[in-house]
């Protein structure tokens, strides 16, 4: 069996030299949290809800209500995790600390997949005349708002 020496390359991480890391000074600090501010999950919640409900009321315009309650389902299947996820994300218990942030976002991750599930199958069960192909329609367009959320993020202030 061979072994592999390792790379002594700059950035390859096995240099025996520390690399030249300069912290940041506070004011520095501020300015890049400034420049390039947060996107609140809560904002692209409302987004969801508002193209969630234009996709349905435009489903329920042209093609009545059996098509767009499906559609609502679907929109229903992504907000209503996203919902619980931003909840659980912002809460005072997630921000605690590091570590407790890491694992808030796991666990309310995991509850969001679960939610989405539920929420599925709840559809197929209680919505009479459940069309499926509309109920996908509505969840991947209201999917496709965490795309428009990052489109249309707040510009970066001057520095």
């Amino acid at each position: 069996m061979v072994t592999i020496p390792a790379s002594k390359a700059p950035g390859s991480g096995f240099n025996s030299e520390p690399p030249d890391f300069v912290p940041l000074t506070r004011s520095q600090a501020q300015a890049l949290a400034k420049a390039h501010p947060v996107i609140s999950p809560w904002w692209v919640v409302l987004g969801q809800v508002g193209v969630g409900g234009l996709a349905t009321l435009l489903a329920w315009l042209i093609f009545g209500d059996s098509v767009a309650k499906s559609v609502a389902c679907g929109a229903l299947a992504v907000v209503l995790p996203a919902a619980l996820f931003a909840r659980g994300l912002t809460s005072r218990f997630a921000r605690a600390n590091p570590g407790m942030a890491v694992m808030s976002f796991f666990v309310w991750e995991l509850v969001k997949i679960v939610v989405t599930i539920g929420v599925l199958f709840a559809a197929h069960r209680l919505v009479k005349d459940l069309n499926w192909p509309a109920m996908l329609v509505g969840l991947i367009v209201t999917l496709k708002v965490y795309w428009l959320a990052l489109a249309f993020k707040r510009k970066p202030k001057p520095v």
